[in-house]
């Protein structure tokens, strides 16, 4: 488990009743998690891509398992048919999130780009180069993918993410972000790059 730098504890052993000190240990592991992600190069961010690739492709029925349990859940919630099939999981959609990854992995890095190059009146010249944010967070409901495809473009971009998803797919992003944080300990990028 992540462990911050000074003597506090790791993220998973605050109560729940704790919310503010677990938010300020998420944000923390995230904006240290930043500073490394904004120096990574293309390469690392694209072996982490595929390698979070190989661990979804791996943890497949575990994965589906998981969002059986959801859906049982949900159906016993009363989750109308709509909310039920965006929250439903399938082999196809488990490789439709597969090739998802490879196909950010494939994308330009956007990092360092530039571009609306203009001369100044003085001669110098302008332009805007794009640079990660830092930290982002996500908060989206029932959609089980949105977990790894948020995840995907912010560890392109060089960002770190805190993501929430709805409780309703809660096993099934449990499951999904166990495949990513096991994609990022491949490759040696820190935990809290997505929390």
């Amino acid at each position: 488990m992540f462990r911050h730098r000074s003597k506090t504890k790791p993220i998973s052993t605050y109560q729940a009743g704790n919310v503010p000190a677990y938010m300020q240990a998420l944000g923390q592991a995230a904006r240290r998690a930043a500073s490394e992600l904004r120096r990574a190069d293309t390469g690392l961010k694209n072996r982490t891509l595929l390698a979070i690739a190989q661990r979804l492709a791996e943890a497949r029925a575990r994965i589906l398992d998981a969002n059986d349990e959801d859906l049982q859940r949900g159906r016993e919630n009363g989750l109308d048919s709509a909310l039920l099939d965006r929250l439903a999981l399938s082999d196809a959609r488990v490789d439709a999130m597969i090739e998802g990854l490879q196909q950010v992995a494939g994308l330009p890095d956007p990092v360092g780009e530039i571009g609306d190059m203009r001369y100044r009146p003085s001669g110098i010249q302008v332009g805007k180069m794009r640079v990660p944010l830092g930290v982002i967070g996500i908060i989206y409901e029932s959609r089980p993918n949105v977990t790894l495809e948020a995840a995907s473009l912010c560890l392109k971009s060089g960002n770190a993410c805190i993501l929430r998803g709805g409780s309703e797919a809660s096993a099934s992003n449990a499951a999904i972000s166990s495949c990513i944080q096991a994609g990022l300990a491949d490759v040696g990028l820190p935990a809290g790059s997505v929390q």
